[in-house]
């Protein structure tokens, strides 16, 4: 039976490019996102949605059990805190954080059953601090938290657990919340040390690390991939 990867928001950016490395090593890809996947298995659902989560989650496991598991759908829901809505940050806790939990509580126990499972939390730089992220940080600063606690939890179970903290990469959902045209986005790129944003191709590289069978060494670590942004003299 082949090697099972599930990759949630990955019909597009980054979740695509990681989906795509996974069919590359032969892997059975599923994908569960609002949209269909060109990508592996597709499965829509509404990732806010606990019901819908479950109603998807259900389905994918119906192909066998799932050994590599990627949270990696997110909505940003910028706002600064004045104008942050508490409906937003429910939202944002739902799409960003809740889902993992629910993704992970599902799958792991096929990995626990396999002794063998690798589980990648997209996180965010933004979890360091952003302006006009509130709903946004706190739920990627919670999945670094989350990350920390199943690698203590997993790991004489086989599985290991780490996240990656992308930069500002060149997707549709950094650009609709960073507008090109903007003195703030230019200040971004312009402060980048390697002098680009970055692609989905950078995250799907760094995601493919911890998915490897040959990382059973590494487990509850943040990577943050973002061209030194972390630390440049001046992180926006």
């Amino acid at each position: 039976m082949a090697e099972r990867l599930l990759v949630t928001g990955g019909a597009s950016g980054i979740g695509r490019a990681i989906a795509e490395h996974g069919a590359e090593q032969g892997w059975d890809v599923v994908v569960i996102d609002q949209h269909a996947s060109a990508v592996g298995r597709a499965i829509t659902a509404d990732l806010a949605d606990t019901a819908d989560t479950a109603r998807a989650l259900a389905e994918a496991l119906e192909g066998g059990p799932i050994t590599r598991l990627v949270n990696n759908v997110g909505a940003v829901f910028p706002a600064s805190l004045q104008e942050q809505t508490l409906t937003q940050l429910d939202q944002s806790h739902a799409l960003n954080l809740r889902c993992a939990v629910q993704c992970a509580q599902a799958v792991v126990g096929g990995m626990t059953d396999a002794g063998f499972g690798r589980i990648v939390n997209m996180s965010s730089r933004a979890a360091l601090g952003k302006e006009l992220r509130t709903a946004y940080a706190a739920a990627k600063a919670g999945l670094i938290g989350l990350t920390r606690v199943w690698a203590l939890e997993l790991a004489p179970a086989g599985i290991t657990v780490n996240a990656i903290g992308p930069g500002p990469i060149a997707t549709e959902l950094f650009l609709r919340a960073n507008p090109a045209d903007s003195p703030r986005t230019r200040a971004i790129v312009d402060s980048v040390p390697v002098g680009r944003l970055g692609e989905p191709a950078d995250i799907a590289n760094a995601a493919g690390f911890f998915l490897d069978a040959r990382s059973g060494f590494v487990t509850g670590q943040t990577l943050y991939v973002c061209g030194g942004l972390t630390v440049g003299t001046n992180p926006l």
